[in-house]
């Protein structure tokens, strides 16, 4: 059975605290959550189960979009039609990233920010994140393009981050020459 996740809105106090990094072992509490996370993202990707459930199409959430200021993340990567990647990371750092810079062409969304924000993001086109798996194993892992923003996206909300913080409000726009669109 399907159970919609009570994810906050942006004006949540919360959601702007720094995280606290995770104990080890993790509840048993925490790993449900986390698959019940992996599932809404999925399904918030395929167009049937996503209307199906009213869910808004969303490829990453950070515990703190839930109430938990916690640092865990989790990502659902679709890397074929409905063939999807998942990670799941606690603790989170970004070790190593590329001078190069992009952005999403049409801007970035959120699924606690339930309006439009018009702008650019700049973001590493690439990045090494280091963490742990839920298991307390050492994890690296190497991201680009639109894995590498949602990796930096996901990261940002556990330092209470929001993507529209990033917007330059007076650049808000960039051309293909000042940086890779994807």
């Amino acid at each position: 059975m399907f159970k919609k996740l009570n994810i906050l809105d942006e004006k949540e106090k919360s959601l702007r605290k720094v995280s606290v990094d995770v104990k080890f072992p993790i509840s048993k509490k925490y790993k449900d959550l986390v698959k019940q996370i992996i599932d809404e993202l999925t399904y918030s990707q395929i167009e049937e189960l996503a209307e199906k459930y009213n869910l808004r199409p969303g490829m990453g959430l950070a515990f703190p979009q839930l109430g938990i200021n916690e640092r865990i993340i989790v990502i659902v990567h679709e890397i074929d039609e409905g063939k999807f990647d998942n990670y799941v990371v606690v603790n989170p750092k970004i070790i190593s990233y590329s001078s190069e810079m992009i952005a999403a062409e049409a801007g970035e969304g959120c699924l606690s920010v339930n309006r439009e924000i018009e702008g650019h993001v700049k973001r590493y086109a690439r990045v090494r994140i280091e963490g742990y798996d839920l298991d307390g194993n050492k994890i690296v892992i190497r991201a680009r393009d639109e894995l590498s923003i949602a990796f930096q996206h996901e990261i940002d909300h556990l330092n209470g981050i929001l993507f529209y913080d990033r917007i330059d409000p007076k650049h808000k726009f960039y051309s293909e020459i000042e940086l890779r669109l994807i």
